[in-house]
């Protein structure tokens, strides 16, 4: 039996540091007595999500290798990226409120006097190796060194996408504090942070880090960064509270219904930055479209245009099938339909959302590759926004049937024990 130990341990220190380390002793314990960890796994809100891709792996090899569309997947020229960054956030925001997109999900937020840098990826791969996996596709706007004291860096979750080894390894030593979900802190520990600079929050948990409140809040997803994915870090959204202002930050989610009630406990939002990227029909259920990140802005502000969206986790790393443009043209689309305010900042180009105006050009069209029809014209948003319309509309009437569905099985046949609860995560 020893032997087999003295192999594991061989061959744990054989893995890629940027795996991290899963969770153990008391931090097992606590995740362990979480109320959405069961059956050995985090549960998600709303039923069973699928991590893997769904349909046959020939379906998928077609999509992934059509040679018609796979050009369309990356720009087609060099990225516009702001040059001035560091001179604009040099001068204190105006309203109070501040955000700078510095691609992907990564943003820093000036709010009320104190700075928040959530998932900050500054490495040039979304990768545990550095010659393989998908490879960064504009510069950093500004070197994380430059970018001056930061009071707190939140993590969505463990994807190479948000936490990102090489930005750990250099923010290690600042004194800059951690806000992270369940689980996470094992990995900055692993890497140099020490446990006093972490606060590892379950779902509804909050912290206090000086004037601002930052709730971790439920999102649809899963996480893993190892060959062995145990699911035992959490994933979140998060919600960051001043004595003056309000902005919230999706990670990676699926929509569900729960956004609603985030929305009503700590909302409506200066700002929203929600992920609107990487979507696909085979993983449906762990990211949205930018039709459901409109959806889940209007959640979170209570059902009305109010705030500014962001949209985030695009334009950075080729992470699914769809075209480079799409969820920036998705978004304005959405935002046409529903008459809610957007942001369109380029790559490290600060704007402040509660100011008169935001940028708002459509900046990649002039690097992405053009539809086969021209980029839309205001008409053309209009039926898109007819079209748009019409499938939301399809989706409740679907969602309302099952709900009726629902019912009719709990009158005629009763409900067994459990039905209705989050199901294991599997696997992913």
């Amino acid at each position: 039996m020893s032997g087999f130990r003295s192999l594991s341990s061989g061959l744990r220190s054989l893995q890629p540091e940027a795996f991290g380390a899963d969770p153990s002793g008391e931090r097992l314990a606590r995740i362990r007595r979480s109320p959405h960890f069961k059956d050995g796994v985090f549960q998600n809100p709303g039923g069973t999500a699928r991590t893997r891709p769904s349909g046959s792996t020939l379906d998928f090899a077609k999509v992934f290798f059509d040679n018609e569309q796979r050009p369309r997947r990356g720009p087609k020229g060099t990225v516009p990226v702001h040059a001035t960054t560091l001179a604009d956030l040099a001068e204190a925001p105006a309203t109070g409120l501040r955000l700078t997109w510095m691609g992907h999900s990564s943003v820093l937020a000036e709010i009320d006097g104190q700075r928040v840098l959530f998932d900050p990826v500054w490495g040039e791969r979304c990768s545990p190796f550095s010659f393989v996996g998908p490879k960064r596709l504009h510069p950093v706007p500004v070197p994380l060194a430059a970018l001056g004291p930061v009071d707190v860096v939140v993590i969505s979750h463990d994807h190479y996408d948000h936490l990102d080894l090489p930005t750990i390894k250099a923010l290690a030593g600042t004194d800059t504090l951690f806000a992270v979900p369940l689980g996470v802190g094992s990995h900055l520990e692993h890497w140099g942070i020490s446990s006093d600079r972490v606060r590892e929050l379950d779902w509804h948990e909050a912290t206090r880090i000086g004037s601002l409140t930052l709730t971790a809040t439920p999102a649809r997803h899963f996480c893993g960064r190892g060959l062995r994915n145990t699911q035992h870090t959490l994933w979140a959204s998060w919600s960051v509270a001043g004595p003056e202002h309000r902005i919230y930050h999706s990670g990676d989610t699926g929509y569900f219904e729960g956004f609603k009630d985030i929305g009503a406990e700590h909302g409506p939002f200066d700002a929203t930055m929600i992920q609107i990227g990487a979507y696909s029909d085979f993983w449906p259920d762990i990211h949205m479209t930018p039709e459901e990140g409109m959806r889940a802005h209007l959640d979170l502000q209570g059902g009305q245009p109010h705030g500014v969206m962001l949209p985030i986790h695009w334009a950075t790393f080729n992470l699914a099938m769809h075209a480079w443009s799409d969820p920036g043209e998705g978004t304005i689309v959405a935002a046409h339909a529903t008459g809610s305010r957007i942001a369109l900042p380029r790559p490290g180009e600060p704007f402040e959302p509660t100011a008169e105006s935001v940028p708002s050009t459509p900046w990649w069209r002039t690097v992405a590759p053009a539809p086969k029809d021209g980029w839309p014209t205001t008409e053309a948003l209009t039926a898109a926004t007819i079209k748009v319309g019409a499938d939301v509309a399809k989706a409740e009437a679907a969602k309302a049937d099952r709900a009726e569905a629902d019912v009719a099985k709990d009158a005629g046949l009763g409900r067994t024990e459990g039905t209705g609860e989050p199901e294991a995560v599997p696997a992913g």
